[in-house]
């Protein structure tokens, strides 16, 4: 039994081809033995000779010809297990797009012959219509005997320019009307597919082409949520110039993380549900529960929520789209493995249905014959046996479609309970009372009483009242189960309040009541997070990450990511600027959410935050180069040498970027191509954008500060401080490195820095130098003991004794010239001798104490530090330090 006869057993349809003499076995054999592409379509006939005959008979009968041999060798290589379900639907996809085309190709030639050739009104140029596959089609995901959804666009209204001239909306539905019939008519030879045009605009009530123009204010002004869900999948399958992808891309794709897609989906898929009900379709793979379109829905719900946010997942493919998520972490692996390994088998299922009359069904067969052919074609002995393993994958399918996709939880008793906290015209002395009886102040009452009357809460769309009305009684009551409910609470008000305009952002809250508890939790914690989290409220989806509690940060692996999102969006400035803003800000968020449930000490989470910020610069600097205008080598020959907290990697979560640039590059017009790259470089860093703000950035580290140049070259950067500079510059330098940008320029600063800080230098000088620079510091920064960083035995004063053991004995002492931190250094220098260890140990406790209170006083609300009695006997410490290095006590302002 050769593969056709085979096949055949599984299929009426391909017996009665094949027994009626309607396969040559010379055009279908050769077919059987590869994959199907454009090419041998286009040899199957003389598609130019038809057309220019403008034999339209011809055309309709080939194309139907071809038809049937696709057709037939999809069968029997899939019914053969020769091809997978990728080759199966990708072939009648390319099918698709190609008699599309030259039905297209013979509808426009023939009537630009009766009427001229359309031009657009106000360019002139000459008019093409772009064809959209919807669906299916648009996702390569067609079936054998699907219809395909079609949508027709053409750029620009205007007028034909022939004798017998026609405006472009009329030539073009002249067009798509000739192209509709060429497809979708009957004749002796079959049909080519069914065309579907309801995806379009308005219907079957609006027109049947649509320009560009009234596409874009159509799906502006009316596109509705199911729509958004159509255009997920549209593809533009004809090779005209157009502008359809960037007009409906944000329409379909939101710029922030869209959770109203929920109710959508949820609603579309009721309506399908109470359809099947109604007409007693349990029995179909593609609606029933668990069934195709239920893998499409969560495929797709991730794509129209986070799309606009990842481009990555503005995909067309439902196989592709699930490997995305996976990837992202979005669902889990085995989740993405599950859903895939059922989305295979329900659509070679539903193959398998339609190959057996050529019938576009996905119903399960009654009829015991079929039965069985079905299961033997699936592989299992009997149709028992095939049901179990179906109803395994819906199963399966369904119990993650109704995790991901199930209406949220309406909150406990005690949440319903909490409405009277938000009701119009309620008594407040008894709100008041039952406010203080929660552990709220008045001014929680007033809050809420404001926000009541505030224009911003009457100005609220129809959509966004009620979800704002839901959530503050779950805020109220996630709020009274923290030990400061009403400062918390208050928290929460001004972030509802803030994000109110953003109706998606609600929804999350109502949708997700664990992540919303979690949101409470933090903002009880933080009055910084909470500003953090205020500020950008898109960082509310992190709550949801597998990765949020995660601390293996794979600092190399997620600067690739950035990089590749900054090529991916190369040309756009803004969006490159907003890429870096996200990423950084949900790393930040990330490490603050993970730094409140105690997983880093102070020291752990600055190397965190210092590598965040060299990941950011590596990944911004080839960006900003390639956008920095007149430039001339493709590689920038230059390096960012991080100073300050940045170099000594202890940066906090506010700290700005102190930070100096290097070239090296001997082309005339270096300093000025480098000093608009660093200027471009700054803006990028530092610019308030629609994402936010980065960092800070302070060049005046670098030679001759504020009035220096913005860049220097390595030979003239060495010769200043060889020659010029201060010793306060050179204490800088003790806490300087090399970031990123040209690895032979940052070993050059290695070497010059080496040199510099191991150079003989008079001991007495320089601690006069550097006693002298402490006491001016008195003039803008008094010390006193509430200040942890410059009280006398502070912050200041252990970061100048460590930078004087560096200068005064480096040459002796190599290992003080690695950049390892204030403490490390410290018992480095005991080690060596240097300094005693007993204060050397107790002023590492007295720093790391000191910068736990700085890190507290930013992100657990602990103010300012009390001149305790344990504060006090650390400041001594460091004092006993300061007079054994510099021999006298430390002075005071």
């Amino acid at each position: 039994m050769n593969v056709a006869e085979h096949a055949a057993r599984y299929s009426p349809y391909l017996t009665r081809l094949l027994a009626g003499g309607l396969l040559k076995a010379e055009i279908l054999n050769p077919m059987l033995g590869k994959a199907l592409d454009t090419a041998d379509f286009q040899e199957f006939a003389d598609w130019d000779k038809i057309r220019n005959e403008e034999d339209e008979a011809e055309l309709a009968r080939q194309l139907r010809l071809l038809r049937r041999y696709v057709v037939a060798q999809i069968m029997v290589r899939d019914l053969n297990r020769i091809s997978d379900l990728a080759e199966v639907t990708r072939t009648i996809t390319l099918f698709a797009d190609f008699a599309v085309n030259t039905a297209l190709d013979f509808a426009y030639t023939y009537y630009r012959g009766l009427y001229g050739t359309p031009r657009g009104r106000h360019t002139g140029q000459v008019q093409y219509l772009s064809v959209v596959a919807m669906g299916k089609a648009g996702g390569y995901e067609l079936n054998v005997s699907s219809d395909i959804d079609l949508i027709f666009v053409y750029p620009e209204a205007g007028e034909t320019d022939g004798r017998r001239g026609r405006d472009n909306q009329e030539f073009f539905t002249k067009v798509g009307q000739k192209l509709i019939v060429l497809l979708n008519d009957i004749t002796a030879d079959g049909q080519v597919f069914r065309v579907d045009m309801r995806l379009r605009p308005d219907g079957d009530s609006g027109p049947l082409v649509w320009s560009e123009t009234a596409l874009e204010q159509y799906l502006i002004r009316q596109g509705r949520e199911w729509e958004r869900y159509a255009w997920c999948k549209g593809r533009v399958i004809t090779p005209y110039p157009n502008g359809i992808s960037a007009l409906v891309r944000p329409f379909v794709f939101r710029k922030y993380l869209d959770y109203s897609a929920y109710e959508a989906m949820r609603a579309l898929h009721r309506q399908i549900r109470s359809e099947v009900e109604r007409k007693g379709m349990a029995g179909n793979i593609k609606l029933g529960a668990g069934g195709i379109r239920e893998v499409e829905f969560i495929a797709q719900i991730f794509q129209m929520i986070r799309g606009g946010r990842t481009p990555g997942l503005q995909l067309k493919g439902t196989q592709e789209t699930l490997h995305e998520l996976a990837r992202l972490s979005i669902i889990g692996r085995d989740t993405a493995d599950t859903l895939l390994a059922a989305y295979r088998f329900l659509r070679d299922v539903e193959h398998r249905l339609q190959y057996w009359d050529d019938r576009q069904t996905q119903t399960l067969p009654d009829a015991p014959e079929q039965q069985q052919r079905l299961a033997e074609s699936m592989g299992f002995a009997d149709y028992a046996a095939f049901s179990d393993g179906l109803d395994g994958h819906r199963r399966r399918v369904n119990a993650v479609f109704n995790d991901i996709l199930a209406e949220p939880a309406g909150g406990t008793q005690q949440a319903v309970s909490w409405q009277w906290i938000w009701q119009e015209n309620a008594d407040e002395a008894a709100v008041g009372r039952r406010l203080a009886a929660h552990g709220f102040d008045a001014a929680v009452a007033e809050r809420l009483a404001q926000l009541r009357q505030s224009g911003k809460y009457r100005r609220l769309s129809a959509q966004a009242q009620p979800r704002f009305d839901a959530v503050i009684p779950k805020l109220a009551e996630a709020a009274a189960a923290r030990p400061n409910p009403a400062a918390t609470l208050l928290r929460l008000l001004d972030f509802l309040e803030n994000i109110s305009r953003r109706s998606a952002y609600l929804a999350f809250l109502n949708e997700h009541p664990q992540a919303l508890r979690q949101v409470a939790g933090i903002f009880s914690q933080s009055a910084w997070v909470a500003a953090y989290l205020t500020r950008y409220p898109i960082l509310l989806d992190e709550l949801l990450s597998a990765q949020l509690m995660d601390t293996a940060f794979d600092w190399p692996a997620l600067g690739r990511t950035l990089s590749d999102g900054l090529s991916t969006a190369a040309g756009d400035t803004e969006a490159q600027m907003d890429l870096l803003r996200h990423f950084q800000h949900t790393q930040v968020f990330r490490l603050a959410v993970q730094d409140l449930a105690g997983l880093w000490t102070v020291e752990a989470l600055s190397d965190q935050l210092s590598a965040l910020a060299d990941t950011v610069l590596t990944a911004a600097v080839p960006a900003v180069w390639a956008d920095t205008p007149k430039t001339h080598t493709d590689t920038p020959h230059i390096a960012v040498i991080g100073y300050g907290k940045l170099g000594g990697k202890e940066l906090g979560y506010a700290s700005d970027l102190d930070l100096v640039y290097l070239y090296d590059d001997p082309h005339p017009d270096a300093p000025d191509v480098y000093g608009r790259f660093v200027r471009r470089l700054t803006n990028w860093l530092s610019a308030a954008t629609g994402a936010g703000t980065l960092y800070d950035v302070d060049l005046r580290l670098r030679p001759n500060g504020g009035d220096g140049f913005l860049v220097h070259s390595t030979a003239a950067f060495e010769k200043y401080q060889r020659e010029n500079a201060w010793t306060w510059e050179h204490q800088s330098l003790t806490r300087a490195r090399f970031i990123c940008g040209r690895p032979e320029i940052g070993t050059a600063f290695d070497r010059i820095r080496q040199d510099l800080l191991t150079q003989p230098r008079d001991a007495a000088a320089l601690a006069r130098d550097i006693t002298a620079m402490r006491e001016k510091m008195f003039a803008t920064h008094p010390p006193h003991d509430g200040d942890v960083k410059y009280a006398r035995g502070g912050v200041v004063d252990v970061e100048f004794i460590v930078q004087y053991l560096i200068l005064a004995h480096a040459a002796r002492h190599p290992q003080l010239l690695d950049n390892y931190g204030n403490i490390a250094l410290l018992h480095i220098a005991a080690e060596a001798g240097l300094i005693e260890p007993e204060p050397a140990a107790q002023s590492r406790t007295a720093y790391r104490f000191y910068r736990l209170q700085q890190h507290n006083a930013k992100l657990r609300d602990a103010g300012k530090a009390e001149p305790t009695p344990e504060l006090l006997s650390h400041y001594q410490s460091v004092r006993r330090l300061w007079q054994q290095v510099f021999g006298e006590p430390p002075a005071t302002a």
